[in-house]
């Protein structure tokens, strides 16, 4: 009997991935991040909007480079290529994201991405906008 609940688990979780593994016959899918929150706790929310607008974008980051101060009125994925990122936010909090990771960006919060590295960094990124809209707010520090 004590073993009936860990194996009712297991069956669940694997139902739960394979019921998203079995969208594509003869494909393999590898579930990368599933959220609900940024690695800061916000709840992720998306633009409410008569024109929706995905952007999407490689961006390069060398070695001891960073991103600059910027915010996000909108929200926006990245998926990490090669290398690692550390991401601060304004007030604290920091994030460290390697290659292979997604990251769940904050929206309207100040931060950075930064290559501590000694490789470059290369992520994908999605914006997911609007026509017409910033996607991107540099902010002054």
């Amino acid at each position: 009997m004590k073993l009936i609940a860990p194996v009712l688990f297991f069956f669940i979780s694997v139902a739960s991935v394979s019921a998203f593994a079995s969208d594509y016959e003869g494909v393999k899918v590898t579930l990368i991040k599933k959220a609900t929150t940024a690695a800061n706790g916000q709840k992720l929310a998306y633009v409410n909007s008569e024109n929706p607008e995905i952007t999407v974008a490689l961006v390069e980051i060398p070695p001891g480079g960073d991103t600059g101060w910027h915010s996000h009125p909108i929200l926006v994925y990245a998926y990490i290529l090669s290398g690692e990122i550390t991401v601060a936010l304004e007030g604290g909090g920091q994030y460290d994201f390697k290659e292979g990771e997604a990251i769940l960006e904050v929206i309207n919060t100040p931060h950075i991405g930064r290559n501590n590295g000694k490789a470059p960094v290369k992520l994908v990124v999605f914006y997911t906008g609007a026509e017409g809209g910033q996607n991107t707010i540099k902010v002054a520090k």
